[in-house]
């Protein structure tokens, strides 16, 4: 046990040793943090981005920490974890993606990494998309796994970000493909490869009254952000259309989720488990347009979609993947972030074919910069290879063309990029959670006060009160 116990610290310092290192080495303030930079006083005074990106990126960071932490507590033996694993793999993620996001753009800032609060907000993003990952392993993996999954994930991650938005042009402002399908079918490929009969029937795989309740929060504080989550890095109108567009779909999907969770009951009611993640499935499916020319209609279809959808899903799909494709799928991440971001997905591919300057306006090439006309100087940058060239002046149709691959293109390297990563997490050294006792449990990981010590052994070794209040012991 101490082994076991000795492996996770031994890792977590040693990664935190050569994240210090890298940090000291590459990392630097952006001028506009830099005490040293000379601002130009602005008509109205200097306007630094942290004031106009700092609202939105607490309310991600707390999605984060709180929304996503709380959401996985339903598990009634494992909310310790859910909670505890899920702040320790943000905090993780959040210099890993800040470095690995670097290191992508160390050319463009002469070999040295700099943050701000857009790094900030990415980095948040960045960790989401693992949290998802997490979701479907919830209560199967052991800490020293899902550092390690994090470790890779968020490689994958940022390069087939890099792929989708930058080489293919893609828009997709709340992440719906880069993030969440990204995420969710990593992780349930991860969930195939270490799948086992004990973890698919396991009794201890369940919530009880408290917890749900408990899960709600996580759900509440997701529902009422996440406007800001699909906003956070878009500027002026379309910052306005995301919060809007976010904002129509979630009250339609939580209310298609109500109607669908009482019609697919046989006694007409509710099932905890569909609020719990289908009143969110909105928010992801019009991720993709969130910013773009919808029309609150359109927002208030993606959303009521979305809640069919994902309802019908957590009903019939889940118990369908488990029983024949052997994917255990702890908190339905295909269902909550799977299928709703293939929705957006093909969404902003229809959307996007119907871009014009009618539409648009002005901002056409503000929100779709793949279709402005290339300048001079466009024959030699393309043949030199400039991303930015290579995809100018195309037509809506290019665009929507483009938009599918990215799709396809994040598919293939999360499913791939699960594959490899499940069979490196299978290694025997990793501590994986095998036995039923060590499955869906916090006993195997935590310090518990005594009373949740007693209901797991069936005893009290102490022999001591159950509570403060004078309860009697048990009888040996």
């Amino acid at each position: 046990m101490a082994w076991y116990r000795g492996k996770l610290a031994m890792f977590l310092l040693i990664f935190q040793a050569i994240f210090l290192v890298l940090f000291g080495v590459l990392v630097e303030y952006d001028p506009a943090a830099d005490a040293r930079t000379e601002h130009i006083e602005e008509e109205h005074g200097y306007q630094n981005p942290v004031d106009f990106y700092y609202a939105m990126f607490q309310d991600v960071h707390v999605m984060v920490f709180v929304g996503f932490g709380f959401l996985m507590t339903f598990l009634r033996k494992y909310s310790f974890s859910s909670v505890g694993f899920n702040f320790l793999a943000a905090a993780f993620m959040i210099e890993w993606a800040t470095l690995m996001r670097g290191f992508m753009e160390l050319e463009h800032h002469h070999g040295k990494i700099t943050v701000n609060i857009e790094s900030m907000i990415l980095a948040d993003f960045t960790a989401a998309t693992v949290l998802i990952s997490f979701g479907a392993l919830l209560g199967k993996i052991s800490p020293l796994q899902l550092i390690i999954m994090a470790f890779i994930e968020v490689i994958l991650a940022v390069v087939n970000e890099y792929i989708a938005l930058e080489i293919f042009g893609a828009v997709d402002v709340g992440g719906s493909m880069v993030i969440h399908a990204f995420g969710a079918y990593f992780g349930l490929t991860v969930a195939r490869v270490l799948a086992t009969e004990k973890s698919r029937i396991s009794s201890k795989e369940g919530s009880n009254y408290t917890s749900d309740l408990f899960s709600m929060i996580g759900t509440i504080f997701l529902w009422l952000f996440w406007p800001s989550f699909n906003s956070a890095l878009a500027a002026e109108d379309a910052r306005h259309r995301a919060v809007l567009n976010t904002y129509y779909s979630l009250a339609a999907c939580c209310i298609v989720t109500f109607a669908f969770s009482s019609l697919f009951n046989k006694e007409g009611k509710m099932q905890m488990e569909h609020i719990q993640n289908a009143t969110l499935a909105g928010g992801v499916a019009v991720g993709t347009t969130a910013d773009l020319m919808i029309f609150p209609w359109g927002a208030v279809l993606l959303g009521s979609l979305a809640g069919f959808i994902t309802t019908f899903g957590f009903h019939y799909v889940t118990p369908w993947m488990s029983k024949k494709l052997k994917i255990h799928d702890t908190c339905g991440v295909n269902n909550l972030h799977g299928m709703p971001g293939i929705v957006a997905a093909l969404g902003g591919a229809v959307v996007a074919s119907l871009a014009d300057k009618d539409l648009y306006g002005a901002n056409l090439y503000v929100m779709f910069p793949a279709l402005k006309p290339g300048g001079e100087g466009e024959m030699e940058d393309m043949v030199t290879g400039s991303p930015e060239k290579m995809m100018s002046g195309r037509s809506a149709s290019g665009q929507a063309g483009y938009q599918l691959a990215a799709l396809a293109v994040t598919l293939v390297i999360a499913i791939v990029g699960g594959l490899v990563t499940g069979f490196v997490l299978k290694l025997p050294f990793w501590n994986e959670p095998k036995e039923d006792d060590e499955l869906f449990d916090d006993h195997q990981n935590w310090e518990l006060p005594e009373e949740e010590e007693r209901m797991i052994n069936g005893n009290s070794p102490s022999k001591k009160p159950l509570t403060k209040h004078g309860e009697a012991e048990d009888k040996v």
